[in-house]
C-alpha cells in the first residue's frame, strides 16, 4: 500500500482596498478554499476585524489542517520584525501593529509582508520566475509595484523599500506628473493609468478618433489597448508612447539587476502577446550591457491569486525577511 504524503497548508490574506480574502493554500501553491468580504472603511479597527472574520473562517475549514501559519499581504511599508505597518499611503495608515493584533486574536503564527512582494514571491516559486535565481515582477495597474528576487533571495532593502522601482524618474523633464510629486516617475508614464494620460495628451491631434465614443468616465486601459488593437490612430499612437516609456524603464530595471525573467502583471498585461512583441526590441535595443534576449519578458501567470497565494509561501517559510 503506497503510503500517503502529508500536506501542510496555509492561510494567505489579499488585503486590498475594497476587499479582504483569505484562503487555505498547499504547499503546491494551489488555493484549496477562499473567504472574502467587501470592506468599505479603511480605519485599522475595521481592517483588522475584517481580516480576523475571514482568516477565523479559513482556518475553520476542513482543508485547512496542518496550519504553518497566517500570511498577510498588506499594501505599504513593513516593519518585517514587528509585522507592522509603518506607513501605508493607500490605507492613511501610519505604525498599526498589524501581525501582533491579528496574531492574539487567532493564536496562530502571523506574518505580514508588502503586497507586491507577495505577488513577486509567488510568481517565483509557482509561476513565470521558476527556476530562476534572479527575478523581476512589474505590476502594471494604477502604479507600477514591484518584488525583486535577486541570487534566490527577496530583496527587501535597509528600511524594506526595496522593489519601488515605479519611482525612477525617465521622463524628468517632460513627463507627466507623479503622484509622489515628482516628475516623469516610470508609474506615471507607464502605469495603467499612464496609458489613459499618454491617450489624453494625443486626442488633440485625433479628433476622429474612435476613443471620443467612449464616455471619458469608462476610460480604462483595456479601452485604448482594444482600440489600438483594432487600428485606431489615436489608439495606437498613445500605445507606442507609452510601450517606449514602458521599454525606457524595463531597460533601466535590465542594468540595475540583470534578471533572467521579468514578468508583467496588472491590467495592461492583459495585452498579452501585443504587449511582449512590441516590448522585446525595444528592451533588447536599450540594455546596452548585457547580450540581447538575456533577459526573458513574460506575462505573469498567478493573476489575481498571487498575493493570497504570495502570503501563504510566507507562512511557509516563516516571513519574508
Amino acid at each position: 500500500m503506497r503510503e500517503q504524503r502529508h500536506v501542510r497548508h496555509a492561510i494567505g490574506v489579499d488585503l486590498g482596498g475594497s476587499h479582504v480574502a483569505a484562503t487555505v493554500v498547499d504547499e503546491a501553491g494551489i488555493i484549496l478554499a477562499k473567504y472574502d468580504r467587501a470592506l468599505t472603511d479603511l480605519r485599522p479597527d475595521v481592517v483588522i476585524a475584517a481580516i480576523v472574520e475571514v482568516a477565523r473562517a479559513a482556518l475553520a475549514d476542513p482543508r485547512s489542517t496542518d496550519i504553518a501559519g497566517v500570511g498577510i499581504g498588506s499594501p505599504g511599508n513593513v516593519d518585517y520584525a514587528t509585522g507592522a505597518i509603518r506607513y501605508s499611503p493607500n490605507f492613511g495608515w501610519t505604525n498599526v501593529a498589524l501581525g501582533a493584533r491579528v496574531g492574539a486574536e487567532l493564536g496562530v503564527p502571523v506574518y505580514v509582508a508588502n503586497d507586491a512582494k507577495c505577488a513577486a514571491l509567488a510568481e517565483y516559486r509557482y509561476g513565470v520566475g521558476r527556476g530562476a535565481r534572479d527575478f523581476v515582477l512589474l505590476t502594471l495597474g494604477t502604479g507600477i509595484g514591484g518584488g525583486i528576487v535577486a541570487g534566490g533571495e527577496m530583496l527587501i532593502g535597509h528600511s524594506a523599500g526595496a522593489g519601488e522601482v515605479g519611482h525612477h524618474q525617465i521622463r524628468p523633464r517632460d513627463g507627466f506628473v507623479c503622484t509622489c510629486g515628482k516628475i516623469g516617475c516610470f508609474e506615471a508614464q507607464a502605469s495603467a493609468q499612464g496609458l489613459i494620460r499618454h491617450a489624453l495628451a494625443l486626442a488633440p491631434s485625433f479628433p476622429r478618433s474612435t476613443l471620443f465614443d467612449v464616455p471619458r468616465e469608462q476610460y480604462n486601459a483595456r479601452t485604448i489597448i482594444d482600440a489600438a488593437a483594432a487600428g485606431d490612430h489615436h489608439a495606437r499612437a498613445a500605445w507606442q508612447a507609452y510601450v517606449d516609456d514602458l521599454a525606457l524603464g524595463i531597460a533601466n530595471v535590465v542594468a540595475f539587476l540583470n534578471p533572467q525573467v521579468i514578468a508583467l502583471g496588472g491590467g495592461v498585461s492583459g495585452a498579452g502577446e501585443m504587449l511582449l512583441a512590441a516590448l522585446d526590441p525595444l528592451v533588447d535595443q536599450r540594455s546596452t550591457m548585457v547580450p540581447a534576449g538575456a533577459t526573458r519578458l513574460a506575462i505573469a501567470s498567478m493573476g489575481n491569486d498571487a498575493g493570497s497565494v504570495g502570503a501563504a509561501a510566507v507562512a511557509f517559510r516563516g516571513g519574508l525577511a
